[in-house]
């Protein structure tokens, strides 16, 4: 990272700091970054990391709500940290400059996923864990009174 982009990183990650001591405020930021990342045009840059975007997405919901616990405190601040500079428009590179700035935002999470990939990827696991262990959804019924139809 150079020097304007460390800047701006850790000023997002002393900020990150402060908002997870309110479970509100990380919520408030986990949508701002789910709104930012909807307006996101196709054949981005973004769509290379969407699907790990909306993995740490889940992983801080799941650790804010205390459903999943069996993460590293480093891991939330890092990921809640990228989240932050994501939505903040006066980062490293401005966000309002066509495609620099959009780039400046992937680069940082690009960065913070191939630091925390081994903890995201357990946590995708214990998602598709949950999936497979849990009873199948019951088949509704519904009351309603039938005509028999006789043939010929």
């Amino acid at each position: 990272m150079n020097s304007t982009r460390k800047k701006a990183f850790e000023r997002a990650r002393k900020k990150a700091e402060s908002i997870l001591r309110d479970p509100a405020k990380t919520k408030e930021i986990v949508n701002s970054a789910l709104n930012k990342a909807a307006s996101a045009k196709k054949g981005t840059q973004f769509d290379e990391i969407a699907a790990k975007f909306h993995a740490l997405v889940r992983l801080v919901r799941s650790y804010i709500a205390r459903e999943y616990k069996v993460v590293p405190w480093q891991t939330i601040i890092l990921g809640v940290t990228a989240l932050v500079y994501f939505v903040t428009p006066f980062d490293a590179i401005f966000d309002f400059i066509p495609l620099l700035g959009f780039a400046d935002d992937v680069a940082v999470l690009t960065a913070v996923f191939s630091s925390i990939n081994h903890e995201l990827d357990k946590f995708i696991e214990w998602e598709n864990s949950r999936i497979a262990d849990a009873p199948p959804e019951p088949v509704p019924t519904v009351e309603a009174d039938y005509v028999e139809v006789k043939e010929g």
